[in-house]
C-alpha cells in the first residue's frame, strides 16, 4: 500500500498572508487540525490547530474582546508557521510514512510531485489503514498467540485454519517478548472459537487471548 492510495485531498491549504483567526475557522469548518501553507504554488511551511490556538490570546487577558480581534488581524499565518517541512511522494509505502511520522512525532505529511502539494497524509488516515489491516469492521474470532521466532511458524498457523475451512479477515505480526519469539493477531471468518482454539493450541501453548 502506497502513500498515494490513502492520503487525504483535495488539498486545502492557507496562504502565509492568511489571518490565523481565518485559519482557525477554515479548520473547525473542514474538521482539520493541519494544513501546508502555499506562496506561488510552492510549499513554503505548515501550520497546525496547536501552532493557531498558542498564537491567539489568553482568555483570561485583560483586553477588551474589540482589542483582541484587532490584534489577532494583524497576525498572520507566516509568523506562527513552521517553515522547515517534511515532505513525503505519493510512491511512498505508507509504512515509511507512520515511521517518519512517529520518529519526528508529527502528526501530517504533505505530499508532493514535481514541486506541488497534492495532498496530506495524516495520522487518522493511518488510524483508517490500521482498522482495515486488523479488520476491526468485520466480525469473526480474534486470536492473539506467541509463536517461536523460526521459518515455517506462519505457515503452519496459516495451514492449521485454512484446513478447517476458516478464512482469515486479518492477520498482523508484531515483535516478541524478546528476540526468539515473535506476536501475532488476526481475525478468522468461517469458524467457531472452540475450532481456533483447538487449532492453535495444537501449534502453540501460548496463547494469549481469543476473543
Amino acid at each position: 500500500m502506497l502513500v498515494g492510495e490513502r492520503m487525504s485531498r483535495p488539498v486545502i491549504s492557507v496562504t502565509a498572508e492568511t489571518p490565523i483567526h481565518d485559519a482557525l475557522a477554515l479548520f473547525k469548518k473542514e474538521h482539520i487540525r493541519r494544513a501546508p501553507v502555499i506562496k506561488d504554488d510552492k510549499l513554503v511551511g505548515i501550520i497546525s490547530q496547536t501552532d493557531l490556538l498558542n498564537a491567539s490570546p489568553s482568555p483570561v487577558s485583560s483586553l477588551s474582546i474589540w482589542e483582541m480581534n484587532y490584534l489577532l488581524s494583524k497576525v498572520t499565518v507566516k509568523q506562527v508557521m513552521t517553515r522547515k517541512v517534511l515532505t513525503i511522494t505519493e510512491d511512498t509505502p505508507i509504512e515509511e510514512a507512520a515511521r517518519l511520522m512517529a520518529d519526528n512525532k508529527i502528526g501530517g505529511l504533505p505530499v508532493v510531485r514535481e514541486g506541488k502539494v497534492i495532498g496530506m497524509i495524516t495520522e487518522t488516515d493511518l488510524f483508517k489503514v490500521f482498522l482495515e489491516l486488523m479488520g476491526a469492521r468485520e466480525k469473526g474470532v480474534r486470536v492473539t498467540a506467541q509463536l517461536k521466532n523460526r521459518p515455517g511458524e506462519l505457515a503452519r498457523i496459516t495451514r492449521a485454519i485454512a484446513d478447517l475451512g476458516g478464512n482469515f479477515i486479518a492477520f498482523g505480526q508484531f515483535a516478541g517478548e524478546d528476540p526468539t519469539t515473535k506476536l501475532v493477531t488476526f481475525k478468522v471468518a468461517g469458524l467457531k472459537k472452540p475450532e481456533v482454539k483447538n487449532a492453535v493450541l495444537k501449534i502453540t501453548r501460548e496463547l494469549w487471548d481469543i476473543r
